[in-house]
C-alpha cells in the first residue's frame, strides 16, 4: 500500500511538471504573438509601386510617373497618405529634382522637367511617404534612372579595378558555428551593380580545400561546410581572369545554427542545432506581413531542435523564420519564399505589327482573373521608341510588391524568379533569400511592449508643412508660442499651430499646389522675439543601395544623337503644348467657409478713409480708438464680442496692428467678409473674423511685420496634360510641323470595366517601340504586361 501511494506521488509530481511545462511553453509563444500583434497594430506598413513612362531621359524632356500606394500586409490600393514625396538623387546622394504629388484613394500621378544642367550619370528615383520616414529608406520605393546632358562629356569608367567586386557572405540564420555543419551564401556584385558569375574554394589555414562552390544565377551561389574550433579559413573566388582572397564570417565557438530543407513533401524541416548541452525550449514564429502564420516550439535534445511547417499554412510572399530562446531572445532567422498565383492577366495587342508615320495604332486591353472573369484594375501605360539609348524597362509592379519591396538593397531581375518556375529558380530564389540575412525587425523594440514612437505623421489630409520656433534672445526653442502661417493667392489660406516643449510647429495644409510664397508670424503685440525656421519635408536618410557608373559606349552615339534632335524639335515646334497642366478643381472658398456677411464695396458710394466706410457701411463692428489705437469690437446677434480684436485678414495675412488697416485707400479694397461669431481654429480663439480683399493682391501697399518670415514654398504639383497630337484627316497628317516624339503615349489612368480601346498616332520617327502597362485591383492582385511593334 505504502509503494502504491509514493508511485501515485511521483506520477502527480510528473504530470503536474509536465502541465506547469507545457503552460511555460504556451505563455512564451502567447507573449511573443501578444507583443508582434501589439507592435504591427500601431506599424502600419506602406508600400509604394512608380510606374515611369521610360528608364533614360535627356535635358529638356519630361519623366512622367504614376505612383501606387499600397497596404503591405494586402497590397490592397491604401488611403491613408494623400502625399507622396520624389527624390532624383545623385551617386553622393544629393538630390537634384524633388517634388510633392497628391495621393487620393492610393494612386497619383505627375511629371518631372529634366533641368538642362543635369549631369551625365545614372540617378536613384525614389519616393516615399512622410509616414514611411519612420522605418528604414531600405523600403522607401527605388529604381535606377539614366540621365544623359548631351553638352556634357561623359565621365570615364574604370574597369577591372582591384576592388571592382563587391563580395559578401551570409551564414544561413545568421551564424556559423563550430563543429555544426552550416550553409552559407555567397553574392558577388560587379563595378555596374550586376551579379558576376564566379566560382571558388573555401580553404584552411594548412590550405586543405574544405568545400567548393560556385554562383548559380546573378551572382549568387551557396555552399556547406563545418567549421572546426581553432581553424581559420578563406575562401579563394576566381571571376573571369580574376582570383580574390576573402575572410569568411567570424565563427562562434557556442551558438546556435539554422537550417531549412524542403524536401518536396508539402513541409518544410527547421533544425536548429548548437554546441552548448542545455535543455530548454526553443520557439519558432513564422510570420509574414505583420501576421504570425505559424508558432511552434520545441525541446532541445542532444544540442538540437527541430520544427516542421507546413507550406499549406505559410502566405503567399516572404516569411521570416525566428527562433527565440525561453528568455524571448532572438537567436537566428531566415527567409523562405513562397511565389503567389498572380490573379491579373492582363492582355494587351495592337491591331497591327507595323505602321507608317502619322498613323492610328488602337491597343485592345483586357484584364481578368485566371478564371477568365472580367477585373477592373486601375492601370497605366507607356509606349515609348527603343534603341541602344533606351531599352525595355523590366520593372513591374507584381515582382517589386511581392519580392523586391520586402528586401534590402537592389535586387536584380525580380521577374526572373516569376517567369521561370523550375528546381534552378526554386534553387536561385533560396539564394536570394539567404543573401537578406537578418531582416526589418528590431526584436528588442517589438518585445517591450512600449508603445511604439513615431516622430512622422501619416499626411492624411494634405501636405504637412513643418516648422521649428526659437527664441531669438536666448536661442532655446520656444514653448507653447501661437504662430499663423498664410499662403497669399485668391484663395484664402491659413493654418494655426501652437509650438510644443521642443519648438515644433505643424501646419496641416489641404489642396495646397502650386510654387508660392508663404508668410510665417506671430502675434508680434504679443510675442515679439521669436524667429520661426521651416523644416524640409523631404527625408534625409538614404539607403545603401550604390548606383552602378553610368558608361557611355560607342553604340550609344547615334541613338543620342537622335535623341537630342528630338528633344529640341518637340521644345521648339510644340512648347506650349508640353506646358500645359490640368485645374485641379478644389474648393476656392476661405478656410472660414461661408461668411456671415459680404461686403463689396463697389456697392456703396466710397469714402476717403477705411474708418469711415467701415463705419457708414460695416453693421457688425464698432470702430473706437484707446491710446490713440484703433480697435474693432465685433456684433453679434446678442451683443458684443467681450475679447479683443477680432482676427483681421488682408489678402489672407493676419494684420494685428489695426492701425495699418485704416492706413489702406479705401478704392484699393475691392470687398470685405465678416464672421461676427468667436471662431475657434486648431489652437487659436478669435473675436470673430474681418478678411479684407484688395483688387491687385498687393495688400493695398501695408508693410509686412519685418520678424515674418516670407519664403518660397512649392505646394503639391499641378498635374501636366500629356501631348499627343491627332492625325485623324488628311489635312492634319500633312501638316508640316515636324513631330520627332519617341514617347508615343502615356497615360496613368486606363481603368474601364473589363477591357479599354487606348489609341494614339505614330510620330515621324521610325523605329521599333514597346508598350508598358502596370495596374493593380482593388482587392490588391497586380499585374503587368507588354507589347512591341514596327514604325517604318
Amino acid at each position: 500500500m505504502r509503494i502504491t501511494i509514493q508511485a501515485t506521488k511521483v506520477t502527480l509530481l510528473t504530470t503536474t511538471f509536465c502541465l506547469l511545462l507545457l503552460s511555460s511553453r504556451a505563455q512564451v509563444i502567447q507573449d511573443i504573438q501578444n507583443s508582434f500583434s501589439l507592435y504591427s497594430q500601431s506599424a502600419l506598413h506602406e508600400k509604394i509601386f512608380v510606374h515611369t513612362d521610360k528608364s533614360t531621359y535627356l535635358p529638356g524632356e519630361i519623366l512622367w510617373f504614376k505612383v501606387y500606394c499600397v497596404n503591405g500586409n494586402d497590397h490592397k490600393p491604401l488611403n491613408l497618405s494623400k502625399v507622396v514625396y520624389i527624390d532624383i538623387l545623385d551617386n553622393n546622394q544629393l538630390q537634384v529634382i524633388q517634388a510633392k504629388v497628391s495621393l487620393q484613394n492610393g494612386v497619383g500621378s505627375g511629371s518631372l522637367y529634366i533641368p538642362v544642367t543635369i549631369n551625365n550619370g545614372n540617378y536613384l528615383f525614389r519616393a516615399y511617404t512622410n509616414w514611411m520616414k519612420n522605418f528604414s529608406p531600405e523600403y522607401y520605393f527605388e529604381k535606377t534612372i539614366t540621365l544623359i546632358n548631351p553638352q556634357k562629356s561623359p565621365e570615364s569608367v574604370v574597369k577591372d579595378a582591384s576592388n571592382a567586386y563587391d563580395i559578401g557572405f551570409f551564414p544561413e540564420g545568421g551564424t556559423l558555428v563550430n563543429g555544426i555543419e552550416g550553409k552559407v551564401a555567397i553574392k558577388a556584385v560587379g563595378h555596374n551593380g550586376k551579379g558576376v558569375a564566379l566560382s571558388g574554394v573555401v580553404i584552411n589555414q594548412h590550405n586543405d580545400t574544405i568545400a567548393r562552390f560556385k554562383s548559380l544565377k546573378f551572382g549568387m551561389g551557396a555552399f556547406s561546410f563545418t567549421p572546426a574550433s581553432n581553424n581559420t579559413y578563406k575562401a579563394i573566388i576566381k571571376i573571369g581572369d580574376k582570383v580574390i582572397t576573402k575572410d569568411l564570417p567570424e565563427i562562434a565557438n557556442q551558438g546556435y545554427a539554422m537550417k531549412l530543407t524542403d524536401d518536396g513533401s508539402g513541409q518544410l524541416d527547421i533544425a536548429v542545432n548548437s554546441t552548448e548541452n542545455s535543455t530548454g525550449t526553443l520557439y519558432l514564429f513564422a510570420h509574414s506581413k505583420q501576421t504570425v502564420t505559424a508558432a511552434q516550439s520545441a525541446y532541445i535534445s542532444n544540442g538540437a531542435a527541430h520544427f516542421k511547417v507546413s507550406k499549406s499554412a505559410l502566405v503567399e510572399g516572404i516569411t521570416h523564420l525566428t527562433v527565440f530562446n525561453d528568455a524571448k531572445q532572438p537567436l537566428c532567422e531566415r527567409l523562405y519564399f513562397k511565389r503567389p498565383a498572380q490573379q491579373l492577366v492582363i492582355e494587351a495587342g495592337t491591331d497591327r505589327q507595323q505602321y507608317d508615320l502619322r498613323k492610328k495604332v488602337s491597343i485592345n486591353l483586357t484584364a481578368k482573373d485566371l478564371s477568365g472573369k472580367a477585373l477592373n484594375p486601375d492601370m497605366s501605360i507607356a509606349v515609348y521608341r527603343t534603341d541602344s539609348l533606351q531599352t525595355l524597362d523590366y520593372n513591374d509592379i507584381f515582382s517589386y510588391l511581392w519580392l523586391k519591396s520586402d528586401l534590402k538593397g537592389s535586387i536584380e531581375s525580380p521577374e526572373y524568379y516569376f517567369k521561370n518556375v523550375n528546381a534552378e529558380s526554386d534553387q536561385a530564389l533560396d539564394n536570394l533569400m539567404l543573401t537578406q540575412g537578418w531582416t526589418r525587425f528590431k526584436w528588442n523594440q517589438v518585445l517591450s511592449n512600449k508603445p511604439v514612437e513615431f516622430s512622422f505623421l501619416p499626411e492624411y489630409d494634405g501636405h504637412i508643412i513643418n516648422a521649428k520656433i526659437v527664441n531669438t534672445e536666448t536661442g532655446a526653442p520656444a514653448k507653447d508660442i501661437l504662430t499663423y502661417l498664410a499662403i497669399p493667392g485668391k484663395r484664402v489660406q491659413l493654418y494655426t499651430s501652437r509650438s510644443d516643449s521642443s519648438g515644433h510647429l505643424i501646419y496641416n495644409t489641404k489642396n495646397f499646389y502650386g510654387p508660392n510664397e508663404v508668410i510665417d508670424q506671430t502675434n508680434n503685440l504679443i510675442d515679439s522675439t521669436y524667429r520661426i525656421d521651416f523644416i524640409s519635408p523631404f527625408s534625409e536618410q538614404y539607403s545603401k543601395t550604390p548606383l552602378q557608373k553610368f558608361e557611355f559606349t560607342g553604340g550609344m552615339q547615334d541613338a543620342l544623337l537622335d535623341h537630342n534632335l528630338s528633344t529640341q524639335v518637340l521644345n521648339i515646334y510644340s512648347g506650349n503644348n508640353i506646358k500645359r497642366f490640368y485645374d485641379p478643381l478644389i474648393d476656392s472658398s476661405a478656410f472660414y467657409g461661408a461668411p456671415f456677411k459680404t461686403y463689396k464695396l463697389d456697392d456703396f458710394v466710397r469714402f476717403t478713409t477705411m474708418e469711415e466706410d467701415l463705419r457708414e457701411y460695416v453693421s457688425e463692428d464698432n470702430i473706437y480708438k484707446t491710446k490713440g489705437k484703433f480697435h474693432i469690437k465685433v456684433l453679434t446677434g446678442t451683443g458684443f464680442l467681450d475679447g479683443g480684436d477680432p482676427l483681421v485678414l488682408l489678402d489672407g495675412i493676419p494684420v494685428f496692428n489695426v492701425d495699418k488697416i485704416f492706413s489702406v485707400d479705401p478704392l484699393r479694397v475691392r470687398k470685405l467678409e465678416v464672421i461676427n461669431e468667436r471662431y475657434f481654429y486648431g489652437p487659436s480663439e478669435e473675436e470673430g473674423i474681418f478678411s479684407f480683399t484688395t483688387y491687385k493682391g498687393d495688400l493695398g501697399g501695408v508693410d509686412l511685420d519685418p520678424r515674418a518670415v516670407v519664403i518660397d514654398y512649392e505646394g503639391l504639383q499641378f498635374q501636366r496634360e500629356f501631348y499627343s497630337p491627332v492625325y485623324d484627316t488628311e489635312a492634319k497628317a500633312g501638316n508640316r510641323l515636324p513631330d520627332f516624339r519617341n514617347l508615343l503615349y502615356w497615360s496613368p489612368t486606363v481603368n474601364k470595366q473589363g477591357k479599354d480601346a487606348v489609341s494614339f498616332y505614330t510620330s515621324d520617327q521610325k523605329g521599333k517601340y514597346v508598350g508598358v502597362i502596370q495596374g493593380i485591383t482593388a482587392n490588391g492582385e497586380a499585374g503587368s504586361q507588354y507589347f512591341t511593334f514596327e514604325v517604318k
